[in-house]
Parts: C-alpha cells; sequence; structure tokens
C-alpha cells in the first residue's frame, strides 16, 4: 500500500492547529459548567484547575477526520461508523465525569457498552494468524472489549501531574503511527497523527504549570482512540509479535495500570478505588518536582516506543527515520519545558 505523506502531515497539523486555537475556548466552557479541579489529598494541584481541556483535543481531532474523510475511503465504512459512535459516547461520559463526577460502575457499564459497539462493527483483534491460536477465535470480542476498557483506563490513570498524559500519548502515538506506517494500514496511520497533533495542541497549555487539564474528557477519549487504532493497525499486521509491540509502544500507562491493579488487591483495596500509588506519584514523593518527574516518564516512554519500531522494523536503513521522528519530538518537549523557566 502507498502512503501519503503530505495527507498525514495535513492531518498531523490540523489536528495541532485547532486543538491549539480552541484550548482557551474549553478553558471558558469548563469554567460555565463548573468543571473545575479544586485542591485535594490526592491532586498535584495546589490552585484550582478548569477541566474539560479535552474538548479542545477532540475538536482538533475530528476536524483532522473532516479534512482527510475525502481521501481516505476507510472513513466510510461500518467499523469507522462503530468507531465514531463508540467516541461520542465516551467524550459525552467523559463530560459529564468532569462536571458530576460519576460513579466508577458506570463509567465502566458505559465503556463496556462502547467496546461492544466496536466490535460489533468489525474491529476486533484477530488470533487467526497466530500460531496455534486459530482455535482461540472466539475470545477474540471479550478479548478485544477488554483492550478498549484497558486502554481508556489506563490513560486516564497516568492523567496525575501537569502535562503527562498528553506528553506520553504524544509518544505513544507516534509510535503506533510508525508501526501502523511499516504494516501498511492507512486509516490506523491517519488516526494517530491525528491525536499526535491533537495532544502536541494540547500541551503548551497542559504542561507545569497547567492552565487547563484535559479532564476524563480527554483522557479517555485518548486512550480510546489508541486502542482502536492499534486494533485496526498493529493487531492486524505483526501476528503474535503484536502483543509484545503494542505493549511496548503503549508501556507506560500498560504497565502503570497493571502494577496499581496488582497493588490494590494485594492490599484488599476496590480495583477502581484511586491511590497514590501510581508512578508520577512516587517519583513526586521522592522528592522530584513535577517537570523532572514529567521528564523522567517521557524518557522512558520514549525509550519503549524506540525499542518497539526497532524490533518491528526488518530494513534497519530505515532507523535514522525513526529516531530524526522521535528526536523532532524530543526536542518539542523541551521546548515546551523551556517555557515555564
Amino acid at each position: 500500500m502507498s502512503h501519503d505523506w503530505l495527507l498525514y502531515m495535513t492531518a498531523f497539523a490540523t489536528a495541532f492547529g485547532v486543538t491549539m486555537v480552541t484550548t482557551p475556548l474549553a478553558r471558558k466552557i469548563a469554567y460555565k459548567f463548573k468543571a473545575v479541579d479544586y485542591p485535594r489529598s490526592r491532586g498535584m494541584n495546589k490552585e484550582p484547575v478548569p477541566l474539560m481541556g479535552g474538548i479542545a483535543i477532540v475538536l482538533g481531532f475530528f476536524a483532522s477526520v473532516l479534512v482527510m474523510s475525502p481521501y481516505i475511503k476507510d472513513f466510510h465504512t461500518k467499523q469507522f461508523l462503530g468507531f465514531l459512535i463508540g467516541a461520542a459516547i465516551i467524550v459525552i461520559v467523559g463530560m459529564l465525569d468532569d462536571v458530576y463526577e460519576l460513579g466508577p460502575k458506570f463509567k465502566l457499564f458505559m465503556q463496556i457498552i462502547v467496546g461492544i459497539i466496536v466490535v460489533s462493527t468489525g474491529t476486533k483483534i484477530d488470533f487467526i494468524m497466530w500460531p496455534f491460536w486459530q482455535y482461540l477465535k472466539f475470545l477474540s470480542t471479550p478479548i478485544t472489549i477488554v483492550w478498549i476498557i484497558g486502554l481508556i483506563n489506563a490513560v486516564n490513570l497516568i492523567d496525575g501531574l501537569d502535562g503527562l498524559a498528553a506528553g506520553v500519548t504524544s509518544i505513544c502515538s507516534i509510535c503506533l503511527m510508525v508501526l501502523c506506517f511499516i504494516s501498511g494500514t492507512m486509516v490506523a496511520v491517519a488516526l494517530t497523527a491525528a491525536l499526535a497533533g491533537a495532544c502536541l495542541g494540547f500541551l503548551p497549555r497542559n504542561f507545569s504549570p497547567a492552565e487547563i487539564y484535559m479532564g476524563d474528557t480527554g483522557s479517555t477519549f485518548l486512550g480510546y482512540v489508541m486502542a482502536v487504532a492499534s486494533c485496526i493497525g498493529v493487531f492486524k499486521s505483526y501476528a503474535l509479535l503484536s502483543i509484545v509491540l503494542s505493549i511496548l509502544a503503549m508501556a507506560l500507562p500498560i504497565l502503570d495500570t497493571a502494577f496499581a491493579m496488582i497493588r490494590r488487591a494485594v492490599n484488599h483495596k476496590p480495583i477502581m478505588m484511586a491511590d497514590r500509588g501510581h508512578l508520577h506519584h512516587r517519583l513526586v514523593d521522592a522528592g522530584y518536582s513535577n517537570k523532572q518527574a514529567v521528564m523522567i516518564l517521557y524518557g522512558l516512554s520514549l525509550a519503549s516506543a524506540v525499542i518497539a519500531v526497532l524490533i518491528a522494523m526488518q530494513d534497519y536503513r530505515a532507523t535514522i527515520i525513526v529516531f530524526f521522528f522521535f528526536s523532532v519530538l524530543l526536542v518539542i518537549m523541551f521546548a515546551y519545558r523551556s517555557r515555564t523557566k
């Protein structure tokens, strides 16, 4: 499959620009609906910060999709319609949660509904290509639903420091974009390019000291898009290796969530109960500043992403291109960091 780099660059730039321009609007909407995160014992902010910045991310992402839709035929399928319906539900529930603080059971129920919608319209983790796993095809639906729910909550759980979720998702999205580019999955490349652009467009006002948080509106949406894009692009193309690549591409949110579940189970705590045991909390409690902790986690996420891409590459001459991509991303991260000095 031939790729149109100009289209992907346009997708990235559109999402970046629209998100950056609409972030102040999202801030006004948050104050209008009193969606504000006030200081609390588990939180890291010392001043009230508006939530619902995810509105800008969503607007940037779908503006990009609108620009790309005439050129990508897979945007006009039942599968993509299922993605859109699921995204709409995720965003609405996220906005309501930012305003009213919905209960975890209700949010989980709605995430299950979203997962069912996505798999029923054709997006599934395919076991057919995996050696000796074809007999587990009947598990494709539940495993896909668990994967979607898991990533939705994984990104939501790492959204605990200024700029952390937006920066880490940018890195994960670019990694997924490269993996999907190698596999030849055009629609997944377009989605991840748009997602990376939207995250980086939001980051200037979200990096420490944050002017606005993405809230559940943004964090759950980011996890949802990455989950669906990985099902379309990574799991469809790398056979059994896709498990390793997907975990490496999104290692930080996945492993942090896994450790949180194990930690709560060992301590006989409810799985969905929030705590201060996440890696970003531990770094801050160990004496690192917000910025230092975030940059450390960026570095860890970047390292795992590069490893994933290098494993996927059969032509190692392309390694230079990968390092260029991630070097540019690293420069952007440090540029945002210097804004607050």
